[in-house]
């Protein structure tokens, strides 16, 4: 399966950058093939700028500045994200990452005014994701990042994709075996990916 990865954190000695080579690592090792889209080594640009929002819904036009990560999303048969939950949501970059990106005639098209989910060459979908604070916490908030993936996301791919979404909730008090339980725990899911 060809599975894109795209991955959100800017510091490559992270825990979050060691999650996202484990996930490599293991889908690689399970016989995927991997497109690793870094988008901080990347340098992609977050910002939805004026002239993007103005030509947003013409087809024609939409994808032209972000037109390379567009095939790479339409290329992919599966997609997981890897990020860490800053101020409850996605950080600055991944979240300009679905702005810019899943436009118009890509993660959906519009037919009388209404939404219609069209990312359906995305078979499977995963996101781990790690949390500086408490399951209570995120769970009192209503766990947006969480919600996003298992519902919005799912909404768009292909109807009745498997979700799955790994998170290691409180890592400000995390413990070194804390965090290789979960590492182990990721790298057992995307195994059997």
């Amino acid at each position: 399966m060809r599975v894109l990865v795209v991955f959100a954190h800017p510091v490559e000695s992270s825990f979050q950058a060691a999650l996202h080579q484990r996930v490599v690592d293991a889908l690689a090792a399970a016989g995927h093939d991997i497109d690793d889209c870094n988008l901080y080594r990347e340098g992609f640009n977050p910002v939805l700028s004026r002239d993007e929002r103005l030509n947003y819904h013409d087809l024609t036009r939409n994808r032209d500045p972000v037109a390379p990560y567009v095939e790479r999303v339409l290329a992919a048969e599966a997609l997981v994200l890897v990020y860490p939950v800053w101020n409850f949501g996605f950080p600055a970059i991944m979240k300009g990452f679905f702005d810019r990106v899943f436009l118009p005639g890509v993660s959906f098209r519009m037919q009388d005014g209404k939404v219609v989910p069209a990312l359906h060459n995305i078979r499977k979908l995963s996101a781990v994701a790690t949390y500086g604070g408490a399951w209570w916490r995120a769970f009192l908030v209503g766990d947006p990042p969480r919600k996003c993936v298992t519902r919005v996301l799912r909404a768009v791919v292909k109807p009745a994709a498997p979700v799955g979404y790994l998170a290691h909730y409180d890592m400000n008090r995390s413990t070194a075996e804390s965090r290789a339980r979960f590492l182990d725990r990721v790298t057992s899911s995307m195994h059997a990916f």
